[in-house]
């Protein structure tokens, strides 16, 4: 009996392990040959190499391909290098890759009914009623909030200017983003600036920290489809950080909105609207109209969403100011030239930032953008093809179930799009260049209709805080810091790097 136990489950294994080998073969798309269970990404399974890393390195070893094939496991990703078929799936085609792709189970990790993890009518429903969130009229109003946060950040800043040693720059970020996300997302001081071992900064470091046994949890459900209801990858005491939380502040206001129309007021607000009902992306009746669709904005549903407001908020901004400040570092004269616009927009609004200053600081939203532009928070736009699809300028066709991964870092740094593409130069991004540039090989917040929904609140936060910086000090390189800085291959969705940003902050004038 243990004999044919043992056979049927090497059966199960080469199953799973081999199937759709032939898959790119048979569609005569280029790809490296996959190995026995681990497909192209062994690396990627153990650790050993980001996803940012894997699709730059397909990215640059076959660049006569618009689109490359990879097997992650056995399941087959068609990786892109074209701008034109990113377009079409990302925007144009967006009925047929409208997944994401990277969620799992939400009965068995709750905290992936988040907007950014779900998928199908799950995904519209919640972008339906989460978008007024993110208006002009509402940044504005929370910006007072932004305010505080910046200048307590400026406090601490010069506090790092007073010591010899160097700042880690990213975590000086970080701590700013997460104080903001608290006081304009939850109405509650984190304390995150004044303590840099504060609770919810604590929280911050867990949720994209993947040590060894998140790993092996992450590859088996990745290898093993019919264990995926049993695998639970995230940290239990995170979800259960999360769910205090939420039920504690909403407790506190009764469930009802508290008057500080911040993120959770929100949700508090569309928990009193009942049921959201929409037409469904993903099913038709005989006479192939949508389907009407509903769903509740219960208890589940709004601590899906904070954690993802969280994490997606405070970690994309530190990683995007801090390498600004970094390029900063090493470019001392763009660096006095963005301070003295900084300096001189500031004289008009009486020495203080505010919404419409932060928006005049030109200079400072190019060297932004183009920090982001060579390094991306995240390095990959990912897709899952939801019906077959043929791709007209290929003659390609893929089945539902296939991966497709845009490699964003790769297309950004590109020297076909970009000259010298190593090299800082935030005037690439002055309006007429910008006119003239394909729009899809610049994609930092992705576009479609699954483009960040935060991407005016993530510019707004960072814009500040390197204003609030800048304007009480300048940055230089330390001893320790590198040019180029170490990445972190354990990184999974958003890039990570090894050793933080270390960096010598000098108050002006000294």
């Amino acid at each position: 009996m243990i004999f044919v136990l043992l056979v049927l489950l090497a059966i199960l294994v080469y199953y799973f392990g081999t199937r759709n080998y032939d898959y790119w073969a048979k569609r005569k798309v280029k790809h490296d040959p996959p190995v026995f269970l681990f497909g192209n990404n062994f690396k990627g399974f153990f650790g050993r190499q980001s996803s940012t890393e894997i699709a730059n390195n397909l990215y640059n070893r076959f660049p006569n391909e618009k689109v490359v094939g990879y097997y992650r496991g056995s399941t087959p990703e068609l990786y892109i290098r074209d701008p034109d078929i990113v377009r079409d799936i990302i925007s144009n085609n967006f009925a047929y890759f409208y997944p994401r792709g990277l969620g799992r189970n939400p009965e068995v990790e709750p905290l992936h009914a988040s907007l950014f993890h779900a998928d199908g009518d799950l995904w519209k429903l919640t972008r339906q009623r989460l978008t007024p969130a993110f208006t002009t009229a509402r940044l504005k109003a929370m910006f007072p909030l932004v305010v505080r946060c910046a200048e307590r950040l400026q406090g601490v800043a010069r506090a790092a200017a007073a010591r010899p040693d160097t700042c880690d720059a990213h975590e000086l970020m970080a701590r700013f983003t997460t104080e903001f996300i608290g006081a304009c997302g939850f109405g509650v001081d984190t304390d995150s600036l004044g303590n840099e071992d504060s609770q919810f900064r604590k929280i911050g470091r867990l949720m994209f920290f993947r040590p060894l046994p998140v790993i092996i949890k992450h590859m088996l459900w990745e290898l093993f489809p019919p264990l995926r209801s049993y695998i639970h990858v995230f940290y239990r005491k995170l979800e259960d950080a999360f769910f205090s939380f939420v039920k504690n502040i909403r407790e506190i206001r009764q469930c009802k909105p508290s008057g500080r129309h911040d993120f959770i007021d929100l949700l508090l607000e569309l928990e009193g609207k009942g049921k959201i009902v929409g037409e469904s992306i993903e099913r038709w009746d005989p006479d192939g109209k949508p389907v009407t669709v509903e769903m509740e904005m219960d208890l589940k549903m709004m601590v899906a969403q904070v954690f993802v407001f969280f994490g997606a908020g405070f970690e994309t901004s530190s990683l995007a100011t801090s390498y600004t400040l970094h390029q900063l570092a090493f470019n001392p004269e763009l660096q006095l030239k963005i301070q003295l616009e900084i300096d001189e927009v500031l004289r008009k609004y009486d020495n203080k930032l505010c919404y419409d200053a932060v928006a005049e600081m030109t200079l400072l939203s190019m060297a932004f953008k183009e920090a982001m532009r060579m390094f991306p928070p995240l390095g990959v736009l990912n897709r899952v093809c939801a019906r077959p699809y043929t791709f007209p300028e290929l003659g390609l066709t893929v089945d539902p179930g296939v991966k497709i991964v845009i490699p964003l870092e790769a297309l950004q740094n590109d020297e076909k799009y970009f000259d010298n593409p190593r090299e800082f130069r935030p005037e690439r991004f002055n309006p007429e260049k910008v006119k003239k540039r394909h729009k899809y090989v610049y994609l930092p917040f992705g576009d479609g209709p699954r483009a960040c929904i935060g991407s005016k609140l993530g510019e707004m936060q960072s814009l500040a805080g390197l204003a609030a910086v800048l304007q009480v000090c300048s940055v230089t390189p330390g001893s320790t810091t590198q040019r180029v800085p170490s990445l972190d291959s354990r990184s999974n969705t958003v890039q990570a790097l090894r050793g933080g940003l270390p960096l010598q902050l000098t108050v002006r004038g000294q």
